[in-house]
């Protein structure tokens, strides 16, 4: 089984998963903006048993999701590069693709909150756009 990896900037926290991600996903909503301070957040989803620190111990800074249920979003206390988001409600860890080694030549394979990206926000061509989620995912498909 493939374990891929990845760490902080300063690289006081790293973390790996096994196998391949569930999706990459552009994430436009509010939160990943203000998160990255631009328009999207690129995450690999990885289910939370897949994942693990191995280096260090991440800080956790924890809100409210619009499902209702608690987004963790796990960052480096020294650096405060956020590593990964635990989503409580679909049980996965959301992972910085930008984090994980190799991953510069990953494409999304859907974008998310596409409403509530600014108008200046790019979204990949050919990539598949949903408003807020696609319907398998918000419990109306």
């Amino acid at each position: 089984m493939d374990t891929s990896n990845g760490q902080c900037s300063c690289g006081e926290v790293h973390f790996e998963f096994t196998g391949a991600p569930i999706n990459k996903a552009f994430c436009y909503c509010r939160s990943c903006q203000k998160l990255t301070n631009s328009d999207k957040w690129f995450g690999f989803w990885v289910p939370v048993d897949k994942f693990r620190f191995t280096k260090g111990t991440p800080e956790t800074y924890s809100r409210l999701g619009d499902s209702g249920k608690m987004m963790h979003q796990k960052y480096c206390g020294k650096c405060s590069t956020t590593l990964a988001i635990e989503v409580e409600v679909a049980g996965f860890y959301s992972v910085a693709a930008t984090a994980i080694n190799g991953s510069n030549n990953d494409s999304p394979t859907m974008c998310i909150y596409a409403s509530h990206a600014p108008k200046w926000a790019q979204f990949p061509n050919g990539v598949p756009k949903f408003d807020i989620l696609p319907p398998e995912m918000s419990g109306d498909g």
